[in-house]
């Protein structure tokens, strides 16, 4: 048991932050799996921060009846108490405290918490984006993300610390694909639940197969591109990122395969049996000398 009543709130916090990924998030549940206890705890905490201010602005905010100003003010309380959080090691919300107590052990900072809350709060203001807009939309809400995460690799005792620009490409790309690909599945939802549009020049409901195309090629470049940074990481945490880019790479195939204006009636999914599958070939492939390779779907 433990008895320090700090190091009990902070595993408290962190078990809530956890049960925040396993309920909202199956496929990042399932690659946490294969971290070591410390990392998984790491990241799990990064993602539930994530997930609670995005929650807030795709809708759980506004069903309780808050409006779009009340909301942008829940945002800043947010952010607010993650930074103060961040400072002192502590917070009466727990999720806050629990991505504080990773921010403080792996060196995350305000220079990656303030460009994800501006994006979060670009989306109660923007409907549609320009090729600039979307930038630094990408950037401030998916790319630090998985900067934060290299963050929590990097401080293994086994990190590689002379290809760390070359890390943080892969990462950003990374987390660049991830978004890319949750925007052709939310086709629908975010545009004619949110009224949102992300691609520029790109109107939803006449999404053609070449403009389809020419986005997939885009996700396909970042993903390549992070697959290379895969075998820089620390061995032990290769399995769970190569199982999570794994997934996305499915997803992609799967997208591809499906008429572009069916994306507005239907969001693709990887189903539980290929998950396992896929979870079980990073469980056996070495990611040692070469990039993943491309998994079928």
């Amino acid at each position: 048991m433990i008895t320090d009543p700090l190091l009990r709130y902070s595993d408290v916090a962190s078990c809530s932050a956890s049960a925040v990924i396993s309920k909202y998030s199956t496929s990042f549940s399932l690659a946490c799996r294969l971290l070591e206890p410390g990392t998984r705890s790491h990241i799990e905490n990064i993602y539930a921060l994530v997930r609670v201010a995005d929650e807030a602005v795709d809708g759980a905010a506004t069903a309780a009846g808050l409006s779009t100003t009340a909301v942008a003010e829940q945002l800043d309380l947010l952010e607010a108490e993650t930074l103060r959080a961040m400072a002192c090691g502590y917070s009466t919300n727990l999720v806050v405290h629990a991505f504080a107590r990773s921010a403080r052990t792996c060196g995350i900072t305000s220079e990656l918490t303030a460009p994800f809350f501006a994006s979060m709060r670009s989306d109660l203001s923007i409907s549609e984006h320009s090729p600039a807009s979307l930038d630094g939309y990408i950037y401030g809400s998916a790319e630090v993300v998985g900067l934060m995460c290299l963050r929590a690799f990097q401080i293994l005792p086994d990190a590689d610390h002379a290809h760390e620009q070359e890390l943080r490409i892969a990462a950003r790309r990374l987390g660049a694909a991830f978004q890319k690909v949750n925007f052709l599945r939310d086709l629908a939802a975010d545009s004619e639940d949110l009224g949102r549009s992300y691609f520029p020049d790109t109107v939803p409901a006449m999404l053609t197969e070449e403009r389809k195309a020419e986005l997939v090629a885009e996700i396909r470049a970042d993903l390549d591109y992070a697959a290379t940074g895969i075998v820089r990481l620390p061995p032990s945490v290769r399995r769970a990122v190569g199982m999570t880019h794994d997934l996305f790479r499915a997803l992609v195939l799967r997208i591809e395969r499906v008429p572009a204006s069916d994306l507005l009636r239907t969001r693709v999914r990887v189903g539980g049996p290929r998950k396992a599958l896929i979870a079980a070939r990073a469980l056996t492939r070495r990611f040692d000398a070469v990039p993943v390779k491309r998994v079928a779907a």
